[in-house]
């Protein structure tokens, strides 16, 4: 997944993309497109999930037993894969958001200009 956004392509922590799959999926099943144009979507086009990361971990969710799928046909009327939260993804999510929110935070503490240190 890369950061894009007039500059250099960054990648993004490990387990980030994860993260933003299940938070996609939770709506309800969707195509590994879907997936992905919903994520640069929500994230004003800051967010790019390339297709050589994107299949490799919904393969990967999907093993862990956090997204299922099932075949389908896209609004094109084009077959493909769509993917859906599991119950155990679910539970999955909430502690992922969790992990997210402390990551965050303790980054956050860390970059804060305090007292005369900028």
């Amino acid at each position: 997944m890369t950061l894009t956004k007039d500059g250099p392509h960054l990648d993004l922590l490990q387990g980030t993309l994860d993260l933003l799959i299940l938070q996609t999926v939770r709506r309800g099943p969707q195509h590994g497109y879907g997936i992905s144009k919903a994520i640069r979507a929500g994230s004003n086009e800051l967010l790019q999930v390339e297709t050589g990361s994107l299949y490799p971990a919904l393969h990967r969710l999907e093993k862990k037993g956090w997204v299922s799928s099932d075949w389908g046909t896209t609004e094109n009327n084009q077959r493909a894969k769509f993917y859906e939260l599991t119950a155990h993804g679910k539970r999955q999510l909430v502690i992922e958001r969790s992990r997210w929110i402390e990551m965050v935070e303790a980054v956050g503490t860390l970059i804060k200009p305090q007292g005369t240190e900028a």
